[in-house]
């Protein structure tokens, strides 16, 4: 018998032994060693961040698809990824409320109001995140001192000592530091060594385009150097902020990223521009989440300037095609 055709939305597999359940948990897999980076550097704080994170996203899901009388979906981990990334986009010392709260409009404003999976325009966590910050600013900016091994007891983080600058408003962290993730900042954003190796992760099991991350932290570095004339300033600004936790686990969603390879390098490129545009022009010092949600917002016009055309159609006058 003649199978059905099928017409459904973004994203699209074509191997049908790839399941996006397959898919979500490669990326939370990835996102696992970054995940124990931060409970190691911020404490049990982390963990129990982490946690409400991803109970509220997945609880988010599941009760409003109950009450809007749709299908419960949580089995195929996306809302355990949406989770994930949220808490990495606040820091150690934020509230648990900010937290459930953020995942709760990840889910459901920015995703299930538009039509759940595959139908958001823009990437839930990094939207979330950007309504965190813009309604509670001095939370979202006090950024806990990381001490390694706070959850065994190995160390120990004094009471006044509970806030910092981060790399980009100090300057005064080694390149060492940055890679490592011995620095204060985000959760998610300050261990550069496991995000690369997440990325390499992802890269290997083809659940992402290399050119995204490539091209933007190219990019990136390349206009820090003509800018600062320095190749070392232009390392620190890679691996300080969220560059690397952008380049590798949000600008690279198969939702709100390109569909094209030629769309996904002017992707990369895109968020690098604008991300460096912001931190050198602006007065803000991180740009890397306010680069991506632009780029996601351009995305259907780059698919459409760089999808090629179907081959035998012909354009005549009055603009159809036969």
């Amino acid at each position: 018998m003649q199978k059905k055709l099928v017409v459904a939305s973004s994203p699209l597999i074509r191997d049908t032994s790839v399941s996006t359940r397959r898919l979500m948990g490669d990326v939370v897999i990835a996102m696992l060693p970054t995940a124990l980076a931060a409970v190691w550097f911020f404490g049990a704080p982390a963990l129990g961040l982490i946690l409400v994170a991803v109970v509220s996203a997945v609880l988010s899901e599941a009760v409003y698809q109950r009450l809007t009388h749709q299908k419960v979906t949580i089995g195929d981990l996306s809302a355990v990824v949406t989770g994930m990334l949220l808490a990495f986009n606040i820091p150690a010392n934020a509230p648990w409320w900010m937290a459930a709260i953020g995942s709760a409009i990840a889910i459901i404003l920015v995703k299930q109001m538009f039509g759940g999976l595959g139908q958001n325009f823009m990437n839930p966590a990094l939207a979330a995140r950007t309504i965190l910050m813009l309604s509670w600013t001095a939370l979202m900016a006090a950024t806990a001192v990381p001490a390694g091994g706070q959850l065994f007891g190995l160390a120990k983080v004094e009471a006044d000592a509970i806030a910092s600058a981060t790399p980009l408003a100090n300057g005064s962290y080694t390149l060492w530091q940055l890679f490592i993730g011995d620095v204060p900042g985000m959760l998610g954003e300050t261990c550069k060594l496991t995000l690369i190796l997440g990325g390499i992760y992802l890269i290997v099991r083809r659940v992402i385009d290399w050119r995204v991350p490539a091209f933007f932290i190219g990019t990136a570095f390349v206009l820090f150097l003509i800018s600062t004339g320095s190749a070392e300033t232009a390392l620190f600004h890679i691996l300080s902020g969220g560059l690397m936790l952008g380049a590798f686990f949000m600008a690279t969603d198969y939702v709100t990223c390109p569909y094209t390879k030629t769309g996904r390098a002017i992707m990369g490129i895109g968020c690098a521009v604008l991300l460096f545009v912001i931190r050198t022009y602006g007065s803000y010092p991180e740009g890397c989440s306010f680069a991506i949600l632009f780029m996601n917002v351009l995305t259907p016009f780059i698919d459409k300037w760089t999808m090629p055309k179907s081959f035998g159609t012909e354009k005549i006058k009055g603009g159809a095609k036969a």
